[in-house]
């Protein structure tokens, strides 16, 4: 099987549609299927954590769930107190691997 390339992005974000069209181009899948294993991918990625299951993907990095305890806040504006609530709050950690491709990167 071939290298993915991300060579013709438009934007420098890559998003789901441009995902969904390398596996069409790239794969061979038709688009309906394409886009339908990258929404089942990410509904996987979504419902894991909703359910408080932390993600591990090798090579890439770990999705987790925290909770942050509630604390005081303030108001840029009025400088009015206001209590922040308690929440979850998904935090990622890249791999060593990917960080490493990362600097490997940026050194060239």
């Amino acid at each position: 099987m071939g290298e993915f390339t991300v060579e013709s992005l438009e934007s420098p974000a890559l998003t789901k549609a441009q995902l969904a069209d390398m596996l069409f181009e790239q794969i061979g899948l038709n688009k309906r299927e394409s886009k339908d294993m990258i929404d089942a991918f990410f509904d996987l990625i979504v419902t894991s954590l909703v359910n408080g299951d932390d993600v591990k993907l090798s090579s890439f990095g770990n999705f987790q769930i925290r909770t942050k305890a509630p604390r005081p806040g303030r108001n840029p504006r009025t400088g009015e107190s206001i209590p922040i609530e308690a929440r979850r709050v998904v935090t990622f950690h890249a791999s060593s691997k990917l960080k490493e491709q990362i600097q490997g990167d940026a050194k060239e």
